[in-house]
């Protein structure tokens, strides 16, 4: 027994090293670099750096409807009539920085004063204004999402608005409560022990990634993990941390604004500031996305131009197999993972298959729904081929995703023989095409195709 007691406590005292250990082999385990491609792709393919700009121009007609509906709120309550001047002073300084921080404070105190003064279509342009901001941003999240049924704009609204009205009421009341542990601290101890003062630094940096990791979980009309959208958040917050330093240290040591617009130098940057932030925050969205992706070790990335075409074979050709299962097809996630490729990548493809009603999106019985009655997400449908490859020919699928037929394409589609391929063949051993075409028509098809694809008819060609 005392045997067992010495190992016990020998393992105690190792244990902690060994979850050092564990943690630091996941942190370097960890697919950073598919993750900065990733987010370098996504970056350019989604437009984030256009959508940025144009949340930059909403925001800066959107502040001043905001901070008037958080003024309106705090004066409501006569609690926070204290802290009223300081939850301001703090809001601005933990979103902008400290460089510019007092004057855009105090430019946007100025305007919220006199919103109070405006006529009805005064206050008609400021909603305006604050609506197009909430809508351009429920849009850019849920595209990178790659939801396709977004709620319906009343419920979108009133999400929005809640959290607006919300929002500064919970940060007040944190504040209220932040201040009176400060002053019992100091009359019981006189002044703060360092933790203490660690976690009142820290407050700023948790509500941001709390903030931040809410919308992602909540905005998208999709399930989000709790996992995943606080990686996002946490990404989020640090990034805007470190935004700060950098931007106050530029503008300290190469004060170029300032010999330039002088006093008007607070405008253009808070502009750069702005879109600086908001691209930020689309960035962590992505993250947020492509998480589960990530994690699951996918190796494959978008390469060819052709590549939605590719994809819709391969998932022809994985769904052809699920016939003669039990399961009759596949969810999204799992064909992703036998294709070795992102969710998103897949959503084109199968958009196409649908559209052609080559394949079938079956709903189960006990699945999530929308209000609606529709499924949640894609994420939520099974895939089944509804036709047989034998008696069904490729080419409009050929037509959809790789060579339009048209006018100009005519003549290829009729000297190469594309509209006679039979599906079976692309989906298989391709033999078929081989046997059946001559060896200068099948190496015409060959150029005309899929570069992946090419290699394999010409082999089956030469085998032939």
């Amino acid at each position: 027994m005392y045997v067992s007691d010495e190992k016990n406590a020998a393992t105690l005292q190792v244990h902690p090293r060994q979850g050092w250990a564990l943690w630091w082999q996941q942190f370097a385990a960890f697919p950073w670099r598919n993750t900065v491609n990733t987010l370098r792709t996504r970056f350019g393919e989604d437009r984030l750096g256009l959508t940025a700009s144009s949340l930059t121009f909403t925001t800066m007609l959107a502040l001043v409807p905001f901070f008037t509906v958080a003024l309106a709120l705090l004066t409501a309550f006569p609690m926070f009539a204290t802290v009223e001047a300081q939850l301001q002073r703090w809001l601005i300084e933990s979103l902008i920085p400290s460089t510019i921080a007092s004057q855009v404070l105090g430019y946007i105190t100025q305007f919220a004063s006199k919103a109070s003064r405006l006529g009805l279509a005064g206050l008609s342009f400021l909603l305006v204004t604050a609506l197009a901001l909430i809508l351009t941003m429920d849009r850019t999240l849920n595209n990178i999402w790659r939801v396709r049924q977004l709620r319906p704009l009343g419920q979108r609204v009133l999400i929005y608005w809640a959290a607006m009205s919300l929002g500064p009421l919970v940060l007040a009341s944190s504040l209220v409560l932040t201040s009176s542990v400060v002053a019992a601290s100091r009359s019981a101890f006189g002044e703060l022990p360092y933790l203490i003062r660690l976690a009142f630094d820290s407050l700023e940096f948790v509500l941001l990634a709390s903030g931040v990791t809410a919308m992602y979980r909540y905005v998208p009309n999709t399930h989000v993990r709790w996992r995943d959208a606080l990686a996002g958040g946490l990404f989020v917050a640090l990034g805007i941390e470190v935004a700060k330093k950098v931007l106050t240290l530029y503008l300290v040591h190469v004060p170029t604004y300032s010999t330039i617009y002088g006093t008007f130098a607070t405008l253009p940057i808070l502009l750069i500031w702005i879109y600086v932030a908001w691209v930020i925050v689309l960035l962590g969205a992505v993250v947020a996305a492509y998480l589960p992706s990530l994690l699951a070790g996918v190796a494959r990335l978008p390469l060819a131009q052709s590549w939605d075409f590719q994809l819709a074979l391969e998932c022809l050709r994985a769904l052809n197999l699920m016939r003669y299962q039990p399961e009759k097809g596949l969810y999204l996630h799992q064909l992703a993972t036998r294709l070795q490729v992102e969710d998103v990548q897949l959503h084109r493809a199968l958009d196409v298959l649908c559209q052609l009603d080559w394949v079938g999106a079956v709903v189960d019985v006990d699945e999530r729904r929308t209000s609606t009655g529709a499924p949640e997400s894609q994420h939520d449908m099974r895939y089944v081929l509804l036709i047989e490859p034998a008696q069904t020919l490729a080419a409009p699928l050929v037509s959809a995703l790789m060579l339009d037929r048209n006018e100009a394409t005519e003549p290829l589609w009729w000297h190469s023989g594309l509209d006679q391929i039979a599906l079976i063949a692309l989906l298989e051993r391709r033999q078929w095409l081989a046997e059946e075409m001559p060896a200068e028509e099948v190496e015409a098809v060959a150029q005309e195709l899929e570069p992946a694809l090419a290699d394999t008819v010409q082999a089956d060609a030469a085998k032939a």
